[in-house]
This record gives structure tokens, sequence and C-alpha cells, in this order.
């Protein structure tokens, strides 16, 4: 982070601001296109020393009923059990495990990701896009970050054969987030 802000105590929380923050994937579809998707309304905090930033606890849920790829049918397809199966899995949580390099700059960030009731480690390569205060009196942290992931390790498993050969879609997908943690000032 930046000398513009002051010192964090470990004791105060940084909390995911929803309204500033994408969830984003992408998926191969058809073999032949990327389909894009999102999550909304994630909720998380962040809590560290400054003096000493690789020790956090970081804790981020994401209601899987969110996910929107613009296109209902879709969509509920993916919240079904062939899929998410969000009626008994409705959130995915990442929970921050540890860091390796600046969290000034870029890092990378693992964790332990649970989908569909499935625990895996899963690393991000991290941004730290900037800090700062806003105009109502709040502390500001931005970071983006990219990673993937196979949804198949996660028990997403299923698929259609193509007649050319191939899969209607990808295993990898590919993450992107960008979001902006708020604490109030002290």
């Amino acid at each position: 982070m930046t000398t513009a802000t002051a010192p964090i105590a470990a004791a105060t929380p940084w909390t995911i601001d929803a309204s500033h923050s994408e969830i984003e994937f992408s998926v191969r579809h058809l073999m032949i296109s990327n389909v894009k998707g999102r999550f909304s309304n994630p909720v998380g905090s962040l809590s560290y020393d400054a003096r000493n930033p690789k020790a956090f606890d970081l804790l981020v849920e994401i209601p899987i009923t969110t996910i929107d790829t613009r296109n209902e049918q879709r969509d509920a397809h993916l919240r079904s059990p062939d899929f998410f199966d969000a009626e008994q899995f409705p959130t995915m949580t990442f929970k921050g495990t540890r860091v390796s390099g600046e969290i000034t700059g870029e890092f990378k960030l693992t964790g332990d990701l649970t989908l569909r009731g499935v625990t895996r480690e899963v690393t991000l390569d991290v941004t730290a896009e900037g800090a700062g205060g806003d105009p109502w009196g709040n502390d500001r942290l931005g970071f983006s970050a990219v990673g993937k992931i196979d949804r198949k390790e996660f028990g997403l498993v299923w698929n259609q054969l193509l007649e050319t050969g191939g899969v209607a879609v990808g295993d990898m997908i590919k993450i992107i987030i960008n979001t902006e943690l708020m604490r109030p000032k002290a």
C-alpha cells in the first residue's frame, strides 16, 4: 500500500465494497470461442498488520445464485446440479493462506477455494492497484487478480460431446477479479 494511508491495525478489518468489485470468469465454448460471466455481491474481509503484511486473515464469500452470463437459460443450467448446484451449495468461499512477493506491487496470493463442497488450493497473480481515502472519510485499497482453475477438480464435470469432435464446455476456467476494500478511518 502507499504512505498515503495511516498504518493499518490488525484489529481493524477491511471489507469488500461489492459495488466497486467484480468477479469474472471465462470458459471455452464449443472449442471455438470463450463465454464470459460474473458473480455479484461478494462479501469478505481482510485483516493484517502493516508491520507484517504477510500475516493476514482473508475470507471471501460469493453467492452462487448471482451468476450472470447474460443468458438466463444458461445461468439456470449453471445453478443446477449439473454445475454449481446452488441449492445445495449456495456459496463459494476463498480463504487466503499465504502471500509471496511484495503486497505493494505484484504478488501471488494462495488460498483455499471451496466450490460445490470441494476445497482446493488456488494461486492468484495479484496487483496492488492503489490506496487512499475517499470523499466520505474511508480508507480504500484496490487490487486486481487473475488465475485459472480446472472445473473438474471441483466436481463440475457436466459436458456434452460434439458431433465434430470435442466438447461443449472447456475444463479450464479463467478468473479475473477487480476489488476495492474499504474501512472507516480511525
